[in-house]
């Protein structure tokens, strides 16, 4: 009997989910909380002295976060702003805290007392967090979210991300969640996606997130229309491709071999696409009715390049990238000195460039 006992406990805790912390539910509180701000005598966290006001075992909830995802668990903070984490889709906050990213005309210029003159500071990398106990701010520029209303004082890994699980994408703010006590509630759904593990690997052109829809609209919830097809004279986001642009995809494989793409092997990962038959190791093209979306030009945390982009779009050359500034140069996935910016991948406005090469 207590053999047969013993097997069925243990069938039980081996049929049982073997849970991540956060894997769509709550794991343990006090991985992030702390009832008394105290263990054993010592503070949880000697910044706050008195605790703060979410009972967290740090003084914000962005650096709550951090001190787990930092330098592990996806990496999203790396110790040195020139040698990021492996790149895993989103970016890396790192770049928050470089002093100039600007690799365009003037960037390297500089006054008599050897100070910037024409930097982009690392606010423009990407989303700035609030958390003080790494080094991060809020954005210095913009007091809200551009085409919103979200405040910049308040934006942290919780703006996005529900630290206590959503059956969603990344744990990503669904249709009629409010955010952080009632500062926003978004009305559009999270994106559908599959992502990579956060425990290792890096992106590549066979192992990398996918996207598969609704990403401009979820990132609308707090940018607004910035890119709505229709109301206004810019680069339409969330539509279909066409098949001219993914014809143009699929078929371009660099400055250097602007024809030699095949549908087959076209998904590059710096230039992706949403459409519902993405999976983690798709490398085929899109399709026409493949979608443009906010994330085929930005990383949504953050970049070296100004405005969280995939690549700078100030630089001529992806090789320009980083000589300027001094910044992290983002690897040119085609690794040629002449290859030109990324917009070409769907664009393609090299064919009417002599050809360096």
């Amino acid at each position: 009997m207590k053999k047969a006992f013993l097997l069925a406990l243990g069938l039980c805790f081996i049929a049982a989910p073997a849970l991540a912390f956060h894997d769509h539910g709550v794991a343990h509180c006090n991985g992030c909380h702390t009832m008394h701000n105290s263990q054993d005598g010592v503070l949880v966290d000697p910044d706050s002295p008195n605790g703060n006001p979410w009972l967290l075992k740090d003084g914000t909830p962005s650096d709550v976060c951090l001190d787990c995802h930092a330098i592990h668990l996806g990496a999203v903070f790396a110790n040195d702003v020139l040698d990021p984490s492996p790149m895993k889709g989103a970016g890396n906050f790192i770049f928050l805290l470089e002093d100039n990213l600007n690799d365009g005309h003037n960037g390297g210029a500089v006054d008599s007392t050897g100070a910037w003159t024409h930097a982009i500071p690392g606010d423009a990398a990407g989303h700035n967090l609030n958390a003080p106990g790494h080094g991060l701010a809020p954005d210095a520029t913009l007091t809200t979210s551009p085409g919103g209303s979200f405040p910049a004082s308040q934006m942290g890994c919780t703006s996005c991300h529900d630290p206590h699980g959503t059956q969603d994408f990344r744990m990503l703010y669904g249709a009629g969640r409010v955010v952080q006590g009632g500062i926003a509630t978004f009305a559009n759904a999270a994106p559908t996606a599959e992502g990579i593990s956060i425990y290792a690997g890096e992106e590549s052109p066979t192992y990398h997130t996918a996207y598969q829809g609704g990403m401009s609209a979820w990132c609308g919830n707090c940018h607004g229309d910035f890119h709505a097809n229709g109301t206004k004279l810019i680069h339409p986001s969330g539509v279909a491709m066409g098949a001219t642009i993914a014809n143009t995809y699929d078929l371009y494989n660099g400055t250097a071999d602007q024809q030699g793409g095949t549908h087959a092997t076209a998904y590059l990962p710096e230039v992706p696409f949403e459409d519902a038959a993405n999976g983690v190791s798709t490398t085929t093209g899109p399709s026409a009715t493949s979608q443009v979306s906010c994330i085929t030009c930005h990383r949504a945390h953050a970049s070296s390049g100004p405005d969280s982009g995939r690549w700078d779009f100030n630089v001529t050359f992806l090789s320009d990238d980083g000589v300027n500034s001094g910044s992290y140069a983002i690897p040119d996935p085609y690794g040629n000195v002449n290859q030109r910016s990324l917009c070409n991948k769907c664009h393609n406005k090299d064919a009417h460039d002599a050809n360096p090469n």
